[in-house]
């Protein structure tokens, strides 16, 4: 499945029904700009609250608000025409309850736009996700590394090593079961992350985890190399633009300092006086 050629936007079933076809493509995006780059070859558009690191500079996602994820939507938005948009729903705006879950996913969708949300959590979470979908609000999943909850996993750790393999599993079975059309499996063991895209009925998209998953996505600051704070091994970096971006700034100084820049044919002149008739 691809969003390039479509006139209109993907949307969740239709991504579920992508299940063992061709791969989804999913990238991040927070601004308007970098939607509209992503969009033309994505066939998912995240509004991932990795915002929090990559753009505002906070240690962790955790103080990533809902209306940080609502700004930055509304940005995704307008640049967004093909790719299904999804918007992340940040820490503590639904773990209270389902009730709080849909007062503030329906706030989202309203107020971005967005197609769908996604929240972490697998067993815990599968109420909540069952009411969301039964009111008409979409859910991606998102199992495995669950970064919200880094403070009680203990880091960054891989999840699902070993007997730790059934607890991934349960949760994976438990989130489709609940009705989320696709769920995001992050850094957890290779033949886990087959064994359970093999074994549910709704698309996996893996980062760190399967070439096997049905599809994968990427923080797009990490692939582009633009966010160099640290380098996850399941990151492979399509470009360098954090270098890029160090070189131009130092030769766009360097001009200046030596007064190269501005040069005549970037100032104005004294508009040309008309010729006597």
């Amino acid at each position: 499945m691809s969003a390039t050629g479509t006139n209109a936007a993907l949307t969740p079933p239709q991504v579920a029904k992508a299940k063992g076809s061709t791969p989804l493509v999913c990238l991040t995006a927070y601004t308007t700009p970098m939607a509209r780059i992503v969009d033309a070859h994505c066939d998912v558009v995240l509004v991932g609250d990795s915002v929090g690191m990559v753009l505002h500079g906070l240690p962790s996602t955790l103080g990533v608000t809902l209306d940080m994820m609502i700004l930055h939507g509304r940005a995704v938005r307008r640049g967004v025409e093909r790719a299904l948009m999804v918007v992340d729903m940040p820490f503590g705006s639904y773990e209270e309850s389902p009730q709080q879950a849909f007062r503030n996913a329906a706030r989202v969708m309203a107020e971005t736009g967005c197609a769908a949300v996604k929240l972490e959590g697998g067993q815990s979470m599968s109420e909540t996700i069952r009411f969301l979908t039964s009111r008409g609000i979409p859910v991606m999943a998102h199992i495995g590394l669950t970064p919200q909850s880094v403070n009680a996993f203990g880091g960054y750790a891989v999840q699902g090593r070993g007997e730790d393999g059934d607890r991934v599993t349960r949760d994976a079975v438990a989130v489709a079961d609940a009705g989320a059309f696709a769920v995001v499996l992050e850094k957890v063991p290779e033949a886990l992350a087959r064994s359970i895209t093999q074994r549910i009925a709704i698309p996996t998209i893996g980062i760190g985890a399967s070439p096997a998953c049905d599809g994968q996505i990427l923080v797009v600051d990490d692939m582009l190399g633009a966010f160099t704070d640290f380098h996850p091994k399941f990151v492979k970096r399509y470009a360098e633009f954090g270098a890029l971006a160090d070189k131009a700034v130092e030769a766009y100084a360097a001009d200046v300092r030596a007064r190269k820049f501005p040069a005549s044919e970037h100032v104005f002149g004294n508009a040309p006086k008309e010729r006597p008739a």
